[in-house]
């Protein structure tokens, strides 16, 4: 009986009560342990003075009148186990539990304080702005997981890795949601000012609604001032980067064919494109009719105007416009005669066959008249398909002419392509575009034409128009990959008008020099972005859209509305904006937002808007401005599309602005498909939301809560370098996988309750050779985790823990290390020994998995009471502590290869029990014959005949097989004789040994669940092997 402080009997194996000083002490009660709960009928103890009279005073006795009854002493034998204790529960219960967790980080200000201590070194992952429309999908959770994956990890590292969270806030897809919002009768009343309020109010409640769930994804970051591209101050500093690049040279004003959305009614840079392989175009093969030809061709062997051009295109809408058709001067091309169609043909030579079978001609139908070179097609002039008495030239083309496809014979629309403008401001031909921003026809085609749309009726018509005229060879349906506008889905067209374009001519070479001193992960997405930037043509910045930053640059009216802009006007306007937002460009009269000098001039704000890869293309100057980072950051992470999307429009602005690339690494993740590899739609029905994964869906049979860890856990499993999968059957397995990493960290920390390390710990020389290897096996882990972690190779640390947490450790250590764990006394060395090597693992290992599954890794920080680290939050613990593990005796080839035969006595012990020798192994007992063949099986032979005679209760090979008798027999024949079940070696390196099963000698005993011949020979623990007579003898003595 003792004194002593409640919660250290609630780790003892002691039976105890409460009785306060002064009353007197019961004669019969109920014992308070978790083990026995055992009536006693009399308490034999003796009442003592406490330190403080006021407090309950704890009594503790293991004696009874009934102690000699057997039913105390089996209780007695069970309390005398060490069973793991821990608050560490075995269900995550993470829909409750991540949340206390994410209070707690919360409350404690731990990521403010975290990045206060962390002040000497820094890293910054600069966050590419989701856009603030609609609601996440598992690509963001994708993108936001990875990127908080890396920072916790370096703030772990004790580096200042702050995340500012940002949103892409401008642009279309807002505007058409507050149009959606508003009764189309009321539209024609929505002014401006009022639909940017509209909007900024929808990107507001959408960004509030983000980021609550990144902030369940268990994201970490200044959640309370992220980035905004609707900012004022973000704005002002956008000003500055156009403003910089306009005075350099870099961007200008001009009427050229651009990529133009008529669902949209804007200008689409390249990067808001996205390409159908499936469109499907209705290609017509016509035929232009020659008015004149030149000397070149001399004497003709008919009349000029009987010969035809033959031309195919895709876009039967363009004809209109033409101004000339283009020919290669290196082609070949031939003169034939369709005597069934009465009509002498030029096409290209190479061509002839396929432009034959499109007319469904047989090639003995063409006579050959006469063939010539592409130069002297020069100078040829033809009537207009469409255009009465309108006559155009054939030109000079260039090397975009081939024979590959079509006639050889190109239709030139200067106005709706971008080689055709290049070709007609060469020739000085004129740039029509009859095609008004609804992608209508103009009046300049005509009544027939006129109001209809070129993607559709308008389309038709002209193939009706050039079929009555006689002019139409052939038609198709042409199946090809066509530009599509990425917010609306909608086909787009080249339409020339009025833009701002940012010229990469004058510094392309920057550009790709820059690119060169980037680290590109994976590294093939270098030669992936060199490639667009060398194919890149100018960069169309300006939009036909309210919702957006102003372009600001006035016009003078004047003087044919020249732009006007300066130095001054800039960094006023610059001024407003900073103060009252870019809404003041919009309701401020000119008047308002001009200098003082300027004021009076006829000048005229312009209303075009940037485009939106331009707004996000500066967040490095607006975060640089606020100074969160200075330019390069460390890493830019985003999808593989993003090559052609921020990480471009992010490179081209810092390198035209700073000379060099905004980022050191750019890091790319692929895109998320369903398990068959499909593309994610609802109207497939295969969209997995990552909100359901975490929180649960309404049938939680169906869409159990996972929580975020197992959300974290399968972005840290998948190769996200290339495109990634993810289904209810993918989440099932990687939340089995969770399951069994928890469950091994629990039993780790359930078996440290007692343990305190500065006075329980075994120094580490001093351990048994299997807990040395354990250590062994564990440094090289670490050390593969470590330089994962700097490569970003999480699927390489998802399967490192994974092999560990389940092969290493639960499968071999762990089940090894039960009996010692268990059945020892709490203080035995065999049992400290072990408990140091947890320890050792557990400091380590709840860091290595916190950046993954951090809700995981706090609760278990927190429910580790005897950890040496005091600090409040596992991520204020820093990183691994890499404690040196020592020189085993044996090398780590020796233990693999005793690892080799513990799965030959499983797979013997399995026949046994299949058989029903046996039931569970220890029932087993192993018989082996060794047969040191050569040097370095004798060598193991002989280190495993050392191993089994050690005396630690820890080596032995009974305990390493889990078995409770191993013995070695002389020869083959003996074991063949005395054991069932023989299995020689299969394994070539290990060519030296046969095993055999029998059953175990002795009996059961009833502690520690081993055969021993020594149950039964003890006459008041009858019950008991030798050894739990031992630990319960030295238990009744204390």
């Amino acid at each position: 009986m003792f004194w002593t402080h409640e919660p250290q009997l609630l780790i003892s194996h002691l039976c105890y009560v409460h009785c306060s000083i002064g009353r007197p002490f019961p004669s019969a009660y109920t014992c308070l342990c978790n083990r026995n709960k055992l009536k006693f009928l009399k308490w034999r103890v003796q009442a003592r003075k406490a330190s403080r009279s006021y407090l309950p005073v704890l009594l503790c006795t293991l004696q009874t009148e009934k102690e000699s009854d057997r039913e105390f002493w089996i209780e007695f034998y069970k309390s005398s186990i060490n069973l793991p204790k821990t608050r560490f529960e075995q269900r995550a219960n993470a829909a409750v539990k991540e949340l206390e967790i994410q209070k707690f980080w919360e409350d404690n200000l731990i990521y403010e304080k975290i990045l206060e201590a962390n002040q000497s070194k820094t890293f910054f992952l600069h966050d590419g702005p989701p856009y603030a429309n609609g609601t996440l999908h598992m690509g963001h959770a994708l993108n936001k997981i990875l990127k908080d994956i890396i920072c916790r990890y370096h703030l772990l590292r004790g580096f200042y890795a702050c995340f500012i969270p940002g949103w892409d806030c401008h642009g279309l897809p807002i505007e058409l949601k507050v149009w959606q919002s508003i009764p189309k009768e009321n539209h024609d009343k929505l002014s401006v000012t009022d639909l940017r309020r509209r909007a900024a109010e929808f990107a507001r409640n959408t960004i509030e609604e983000q980021k609550s769930s990144f902030k369940r994804f268990g994201i970490w970051g200044f959640w309370s001032r992220p980035y905004l591209t609707m900012s004022p101050e973000y704005e002002a500093a956008q000003i500055q980067v156009f403003g910089d690049m306009f005075f350099r040279g870099f961007i200008y004003r001009a009427r050229k064919p651009v990529h133009w959305s008529p669902s949209s009614k804007t200008a689409l840079a390249e990067a808001e494109l996205e390409y159908s392989e499936d469109h499907v175009s209705t290609a017509i093969y016509i035929s232009f009719r020659v008015v004149a030809v030149n000397s070149l061709l001399g004497d003709l062997p008919i009349t000029p105007s009987s010969l035809e051009l033959a031309i195919w295109t895709t876009t039967p809408w363009t004809l209109p416009a033409n101004e000339a058709v283009a020919v290669n001067p290196h082609l070949t091309y031939i003169l034939i005669e369709v005597a069934r169609l009465n009509r002498f043909l030029i096409v290209a030579k190479d061509c002839l066959e396929r432009v034959t079978e499109k007319l469904r001609l047989e090639l003995q139908d063409c006579r050959h008249v006469m063939e010539f070179s592409g130069e002297t097609l020069i100078g040829i002039k033809y009537y207009h398909p469409i255009i009465k008495d309108k006559v155009c030239p054939v030109v000079r083309g260039g090397s975009y002419i081939t024979a590959e496809s079509g006639t050889g014979l190109v239709h030139t629309a200067p106005g709706h392509g971008e080689e055709d403008f290049v070709v007609g401001k060469r020739e000085n031909l004129p740039i029509s575009c009859p095609v008004d921003e609804n992608g209508m026809f103009t009046k300049e085609v005509g009544e027939v034409l006129f109001g209809h749309s070129v993607l559709g009726q308008g389309n038709k018509l002209v193939v009706e128009h050039v079929e009555k005229m006689n002019l139409l060879l052939a038609k198709e349906s042409y199946r090809h990959k066509y530009p599509y506008d990425w917010r609306t889905k909608e086909p787009t067209i080249y339409r020339t008008t009025e833009q701002w374009f940012a010229s990469l001519e004058n510094f392309r070479k920057d550009v790709l020099e820059s690119i060169d001193q980037v680290t590109w992960i994976p590294d093939s997405k270098k030669n992936l972005i060199r490639s667009m930037v060398i194919e890149r043509s100018d960069w169309c910045i300006s939009r036909q859209r309210a919702w957006g930053v102003p372009i600001p640059v006035f016009y003078d009216v004047s003087n044919a509305n020249t732009p006007v802009l300066d130095q001054e006007i800039l960094e006023h306007v610059k001024r407003i904006i900073q103060e009252k937002g870019s809404d003041a460009w919009f309701y401020l009269s000119e008047e308002e937002l001009l200098p003082e000098k300027y004021k009076g001039r006829p000048l005229m704000k312009g209303m075009d808007t940037m485009d939106v890869w331009f707004d996000s293309g500066c967040s490095w100057a607006a975060l640089e401005s606020k100074n969160y980072f200075r330019v390069p950051a460390d890493l830019y992470l985003e999808g593989g599309d993003q090559h052609r999307g921020w990480f471009q429009s992010s490179l081209l602005t810092c390198v035209a602005t700073k000379g060099r690339a905004p980022y050191l690494k750019a890091l790319t993740h692929g895109f998320v498909l369903d398990e068959k590899g499909v593309k994610m739609s609802k109207s497939v029905g295969n969209v997995i939301d990552p909100q359901v994964v975490v929180n649960g869906g309404s049938n939680h049979k169906k869409d159990p809560a996972y929580g975020a860890d197992v959300l974290r856990l399968w972005v840290a499993s998948v190769d996200y370098r290339n495109e990634v999968f993810i289904g209810p059957n993918i989440i099932r397995q990687v939340a089995d996988i969770y399951r069994k990493i928890r469950n091994t960290l629990r039993f780790i920390v359930g078996n440290l309750y007692d343990f305190r390390k500065d006075v329980d710990a075994i120094p580490l020389a001093d351990l048994p050779q299997l807990d040395i290897y354990m250590l062994n096996v564990f440094s090289k882990f670490k050390e593969s985790v470590e330089i994962a972690y700097e490569r970003y190779e999480f699927t390489s640390i998802y399967q490192a823990i994974q092999r560990l947490c389940i092969t290493e450790l639960s499968n071999f250590y762990l089940d090894i290390s039960k009996d010692r764990l268990y059945v020892s006394l709490p203080y035995d060395y065999r049992r400290r020994s072990c408990q140091t090597v947890l320890h050792i693992l557990l400091e380590d290992l709840v860091r290595i998995v916190a950046p993954l599954i951090p809700h995981t890794a706090e609760d278990l920080w927190q429910c580790f009471e005897l950890r040496q680290d005091s600090s409040l939050s596992v991520f204020q613990s820093g990183w691994l502590l890499n404690e040196k593990a020592p020189m085993g005796r044996y090398s780590d080839a020796f233990w693999e290869n005793v690892r080799l035969l513990r799965d030959d006595v499983n797979k013997c012990l399995e026949r046994a029990r299949e058989e029903q020798l046996i039931g569970s192994s220890l029932e087993g007992r192993v018989g082996i014959y060794l047969n040191g063949k050569d040097e370095n099986h004798a060598s193991f032979c002989h280190h495993l005949m050392e191993l089994s005679n050690s005396n630690n209760q820890v080596d032995q090979l009974e305990y390493l097989f889990l078995v409770s008798q191993v013995e070695f027999v002389e020869s083959k024949e003996s074991l063949e004789r005395n054991y069932s079940y023989i299995r020689d070696s299969v394994h070539p390196q290990l060519d030296c040994y046969s095993l055999g099963v029998a059953k175990a000698l002795g009996q059961k005993c009833i502690r520690c669940w081993n055969f021993s011949t020594s149950v039964q020979q003890h006459e008041k623990h009858p019950e008991l092997c030798h050894r739990c007579i031992s630990v319960v003898d030295k238990l009744l003595s204390k």
